[in-house]
């Protein structure tokens, strides 16, 4: 019996206890109810799955609505047909009509188009820039201008001029008739024209003064046409 339990045999006793106690702490023990690797991994899909059903407590904020186009392009129409009829309620009637059939217009932007095709048209009448004014003038308002080129230059006259500047323009009808828009504009231009004969002696105008002219021009585009360009159809010298 002495040499059975040696103080070696009971050492290793001791440590294969102590390793086996440690183990059965990491490890457990099974009890006949434990879940499979695939029990747990259903286990854990049924979880992810619930929380995707929960209903926060307090809800995301709802998007707020994009701010509407067409409405702000309305308030803009109106606010441009209000300055630039002046109070005048055809004008400001024809605006709006014109702006119904036509909704690319803009009476300010119409505006600002006269202007640069006044400038245009009275500086290429006076050098006889043909090719400008027919782009830019409907055929009897062009063979008009063209007949006067024609005959100062017949005469053998030239014109010094200089485009000073629009103090005041307005918008002074409107109209919209199913088939063409019209506009008519008031131009009070500052121009420096002095016109002289072949010889070079001054016959009308001074090349030093500033001069005032005014003269209402109608311009007018078919609303279906793909030219988005107006052309001159009448003209009236004021003074």
């Amino acid at each position: 019996m002495d040499e059975f339990f040696d103080i070696p045999t009971l050492i290793v006793i001791g440590v294969a206890i102590f390793v086996l106690f440690r183990l059965r702490q990491v490890l457990g023990t099974r009890t006949g109810t434990e879940r499979t690797p695939l029990q747990r991994a259903q286990q854990q899909g049924q979880k992810a799955a619930n929380d995707e059903k929960v209903v926060p407590m307090r809800p995301a904020p709802a998007p707020q609505p994009m701010d509407n186009d067409a409405e702000r392009r309305a308030l803009k129409l109106g606010a441009e047909i209000e300055q630039l009829s002046r109070g005048n309620a055809e004008v400001a009637s024809g605006l709006k009509a014109i702006a119904d059939a036509d909704p690319t217009f803009s009476p300010k932007a119409f505006l600002e188009g006269a202007k640069g095709a006044y400038e245009m048209i009275v500086t290429a009448f006076a050098t006889g820039d043909r090719k400008t004014l027919k782009n830019l003038l409907e055929k009897d308002v062009y063979d008009g201008f063209e007949r006067a080129i024609a005959d100062r230059e017949a005469a053998g006259r030239k014109v010094d001029f200089t485009f000073v500047g629009l103090p005041k323009v307005d918008i002074s009808d409107a109209d919209f008739d199913k088939r063409e828009t019209r506009v008519a504009v008031r131009f009070n231009a500052e121009i420096v024209q002095a016109t002289r004969d072949k010889d070079g002696t001054l016959i009308e105008g001074n090349a030093d003064q500033v001069q005032t002219i005014a003269d209402e021009w109608t311009f007018a585009r078919n609303p279906k046409s793909r030219d988005p360009n107006w052309k001159l159809v009448a003209t009236n010298q004021l003074s």
